[in-house]
């Protein structure tokens, strides 16, 4: 069993005022350093982000999830973490399982975790259920490497894939991307099964917008492995 030193914790936001302070709040008492990238809300995100003990990068004009977390990336690297753990701002990962993904990690052997929700996914929504079973098949036999929700956003990351891995995406499509990016350059993947989480709060996916986002980005893949060539 290796050690694994204190992940720092990123989190994308927009418009969650909400719920962005208690959330940073039960993080920082775990001592886990927390960064907030605020995509540009203009509900006080930032503000009570900083207010509960989170380093916030602020951006000008709304780019999405991935741009946030590309644009942050760099920045938690300097830290000198080995891990970066991210959780969804609104919500929907539970701060008491961040331990499970420590304790997967000193288990040693993956280099990208991801939560699953699908082993208990009570409180999911049908279509949102159908849709990920669906997606995650596809994505799976894309990387190579089963992974059952890789639509889930509460997942820990070693510093060697996010180095080694350049991501491209703008929006939720990101998380496809890291999953298969990641597999394609060898490193393996594991999930922890965490808890499905929905509240009320306003949802920014918009599964036909996305969906059609998840199917361009994988006719991207094609032609850049079509313009690659064969590997000898």
């Amino acid at each position: 069993m290796s050690s694994v030193n204190s992940p720092v914790v990123l989190i994308p936001a927009y418009q969650a005022k909400g719920t962005i302070g208690p959330l940073v709040a039960d993080i920082v008492k775990m001592g886990l350093p927390v960064i907030v990238v605020d995509d540009a809300s203009n509900d006080g995100t930032a503000t009570a982000a900083e207010a509960a003990g989170a380093t916030v990068l602020r951006r000008r004009s709304n780019g999405g999830k991935g741009a946030a977390l590309r644009e942050a990336i760099p920045a938690a690297l300097k830290l000198g973490c080995d891990w970066l753990l991210t959780v969804d701002a609104d919500g929907q990962h539970l701060v008491s399982e961040i331990p499970l993904f420590l304790e997967e990690a000193r288990r040693g052997g993956a280099d990208l975790l991801i939560g699953n929700r699908m082993s208990r996914p009570r409180g999911m929504p049908l279509n949102r259920r159908v849709t990920n079973l669906i997606m995650s098949r596809i994505i799976s036999r894309v990387a190579g490497q089963k992974v059952p929700d890789t639509q889930c956003g509460f997942r820990m990351v070693h510093r060697r894939v996010l180095e080694r891995v350049r991501l491209t995406s703008d929006r939720f499509e990101v998380e496809t991307e890291l999953v298969i990016r990641a597999a394609q350059a060898g490193f393996r993947i594991a999930s922890v099964p965490v808890s499905s989480v929905y509240r009320r709060q306003i949802s920014f996916i918009r599964p036909l917008r996305d969906t059609v986002r998840f199917f361009r980005f994988l006719r991207r893949l094609k032609e850049e492995r079509r313009a690659a060539g064969p590997v000898v």
